[in-house]
């Protein structure tokens, strides 16, 4: 590829790699043609002024996130946004969203079952050692159901596009899946920054994803008789992710709580208010299963509420994600997500996974420790891109450190091949231009009682060093917004 202007003088597209602006595939978006004229007509002083005013549009909606180092001192950065967007045609788009309703739905049930009558484990379809073994398995959620045996009301799936130019499901992310809020603002930053463009496209909206997740909330509460009283329950200022918690609490309406505005009497939550008690039946949670109750889980525990389980337990307030669900995205669990939808739905997934060796097995085992430099290996209870280990990248003392950890401990570990995640232009600060770097789509569905919800098109995350293929924030990446057209 080759372009006159000074943004992209520099820009080649990687051999071996799918570029989803420049290289031509099926289910490539073939009219990027205006988005590219666009930035190809720029100059780079013209750029700089829309990437300056798309920066003030973040620091003026808030849109930050907390890095902390060693001493636990956290550092508010404006979350990385690249102006050039991802788009996905609307014909893909469906047949993605049937695949995650699809693929939500079985893992709900795979959920209902584990924690009832476990024919799944029975049948041994999944080996039951895997689930009991979960770090996140919930033995006090044994035998109950929640309002309308949903589990996993919100659910979070990474996807990525291989060189065939199919998508594949990387992971899932049932506890507290995080990002939705910057696919919101970065929707209302392109608004302001290329307005004209944005209008010509017929692009999907999102911005209807708070009221359809306070209806979801609503919709599974306990009780029936009044509107429901919904809360979103946060660590405190000092979680990475308050910014999104406050943001989605003001959007929908409700209030932002944390540990010690709550309390727990006959068990029944309650919200303390100026007004008196105020009973609370659907808790939107934003605080992980460890530190949820400390008569339950860890007593050290400030965040959580004690006697909340109790409340939840006997009916009275719903927890949104249940408590447990956590054993869905563990990593080793989530390979098996193809069978379940076999196994339940009795059909053939619509998504397919990454193919996935998981290290308890003999068999995967041997086959990891010898291909170990063709690998990437994952801890199976992490998040955030941490412990994520390239084989490819690694030195043979770093491999060999490796394969001694696998072996003290492969209940702990997964590995994947190493997939070539599409790439995408992207602006590159210190380089001044635009650069092709790996993508990924972190998507987000909601289940409710009669109703489900996939937002349109999802955060594109970006690994914005050269090469890199980890796209968390957390570990330097960014976000485009990702635009669903139907033109």
């Amino acid at each position: 590829m080759t372009t006159q202007n000074e943004l992209f003088n520099s820009y080649e597209v990687p051999q071996g790699l799918l570029d989803e602006v420049y290289t031509k595939f099926d289910n490539s978006f073939s009219d990027y043609t205006l988005i590219k004229d666009l930035f190809h007509s720029l100059s780079s002083t013209d750029f700089q002024q829309l990437n300056e005013y798309a920066k003030l549009s973040f620091m003026n909606q808030g849109i930050t996130y907390a890095v902390y180092n060693e001493s636990s001192q956290g550092t508010e950065k404006i979350f990385p946004f690249d102006l050039f967007p991802r788009v996905i045609h609307h014909e893909e788009w469906a047949s993605l969203e049937q695949g995650l309703v699809q693929r939500n739905l079985a893992l709900n049930m795979f959920l209902k079952d584990v924690y009832g009558h476990q024919q799944i484990l029975k049948d041994k379809v999944i080996p039951e050692v895997l689930v009991k073994s979960s770090p996140h398995y919930c033995e006090f959620m044994q035998g109950f159901s929640p309002v309308a045996d949903i589990f996993c009301h919100i659910c979070g799936t990474d996807l990525i596009r291989h060189n065939d130019g199919s998508f594949y499901v990387l992971e899932d992310n049932l506890r507290c899946p995080s990002g939705v809020s910057y696919v919101l603002s970065n929707r209302e930053t392109m608004r302001r920054t290329l307005s004209d463009v944005f209008r010509t496209m017929s692009v999907e909206a999102v911005n209807h994803y708070p009221a359809m997740l306070l209806q979801m909330l609503q919709s599974v509460s306990p009780q029936s008789d009044d509107e429901p009283f919904c809360v979103l329950l946060t660590p405190g200022q000092y979680n990475s992710a308050y910014y999104e918690h406050s943001f989605l609490a003001q959007y929908m309406g409700i209030d932002l709580v944390e540990g010690k505005d709550l309390y727990v009497e006959n068990e029944i939550v309650y919200l303390r208010t100026i007004r008196g008690p105020q009973k609370v039946d659907v808790i939107y949670r934003r605080v992980d299963d460890a530190f949820m109750d400390p008569d339950v889980f860890r007593e050290d525990s400030d965040q959580g509420v004690k006697g909340i389980m109790k409340a939840y337990l006997a009916g009275n307030v719903t927890l949104v994600n249940a408590p447990g669900t956590g054993v869905s995205d563990d990593k080793a669990i989530c390979s098996f997500v193809p069978d379940m939808i076999r196994y339940y739905l009795k059909q053939e997934p619509i998504i397919q996974n990454v193919p996935t060796y998981i290290c308890e097995k003999n068999k995967d085992l041997t086959y990891v420790l010898e291909h170990l430099s063709e690998l990437v290996v994952k801890p199976v209870d992490m998040s955030g891109g941490y412990g994520v280990m390239v084989g490819d990248q690694l030195s043979k003392k770093e491999l060999s450190d490796l394969a001694e950890k696998i072996k003290a401990k492969p209940r702990n570990f997964i590995a994947q091949p190493i997939m070539r995640l599409s790439v995408h232009s992207t602006y590159i600060e210190e380089n001044k231009s635009f650069r092709p770097r790996h993508i990924d789509l972190r998507t987000y569905t909601l289940l409710g009682k009669d109703q489900h919800f996939v937002l349109p098109g999802g955060l594109t995350r970006v690994a914005l060093k050269e090469g890199s293929l980890i796209v968390n924030s957390s570990q330097g990446g960014g976000s485009k917004d990702t635009w669903v057209v139907s033109n």
